[in-house]
């Protein structure tokens, strides 16, 4: 099948003003991150030649075998559940993590950064669902690991990721992407040392424009860009 990216990446553009617009916010204030899960590296580098400026990938094997060949110019973040013996090439690897769940991996971060003299952005992924199969702290104990993982002198912690709920009525997505929110809010209303609470990245190729209409600033595409993956 053959993928028009220049008309994909166009269409998810024009998808993302519209859904701002309908709230009355800006395009301008949401970062759209390209999901290269599976892509070829030769398509990366086109999209990111039509004006990608930020990838996500989902798995450290892969992406060690990919970012290599990747072009310049590009912020790289990391997306999928980070296994903590997995700590090391993740921080060499991308310019963010999005998918803090625990204490003990924020600590095995911030010490690996602290020997490699680097400080990491960093989200604190939140399983707004309540989901078996999906990764995240409780939203309950979300702005309590914040509070701990400000603390952490190697991690800046400068937001929230979520995945919603996986489901056909709007309403279940729609209270994921708002409970998010409501943390976000209250996060920003705290005295933190070494955070800067100023990303909400939640939103996909099928629910993106619901999570920008309640106030996601970043969103994570693959599908409605790339086209269905080869698994």
């Amino acid at each position: 099948m053959s993928i028009d990216l220049a008309e994909n990446i166009a269409a998810v553009r024009r998808r993302i003003a519209e859904a701002a617009e309908r709230v009355n916010r800006s395009a301008e204030e949401i970062t759209l991150v390209a999901v290269t899960k599976t892509i070829p590296v030769e398509r990366i580098n086109r999209a990111i030649e039509l004006g990608i400026r930020h990838i996500g990938e989902n798995r450290i094997q892969e992406a060690r075998e990919k970012l290599p060949q990747v072009s310049p110019g590009v912020t790289r973040h990391f997306i999928g559940h980070l296994q903590r013996n997995k700590v090391k090439y993740a921080i060499k690897l991308f310019d963010m993590i999005q998918s803090v769940d625990s204490l003990t991996l924020a600590e095995d971060i911030n010490a690996r950064c602290h020997i490699m003299g680097k400080q990491i952005p960093v989200l604190i992924e939140v399983n707004t669902s309540g989901e078996f199969s999906k990764f995240g702290c409780r939203p309950e104990e979300a702005l309590t690991l914040l509070k701990a993982m400000d603390r952490l002198p190697a991690l800046k912690v400068k937001g929230f990721m979520t995945v919603a709920a996986f489901s056909d009525d709007i309403e279940v997505v729609r209270q994921c992407f708002k409970m998010l929110k409501n943390i976000y809010d209250e996060a920003q209303q705290l005295s933190l040392e070494n955070s800067d609470i100023s990303v909400l990245s939640m939103g996909m190729s099928h629910d993106f424009e619901v999570a920008i209409e309640q106030g996601a600033n970043m969103v994570r595409i693959g599908t409605a860009i790339f086209g269905p993956r080869d698994h």
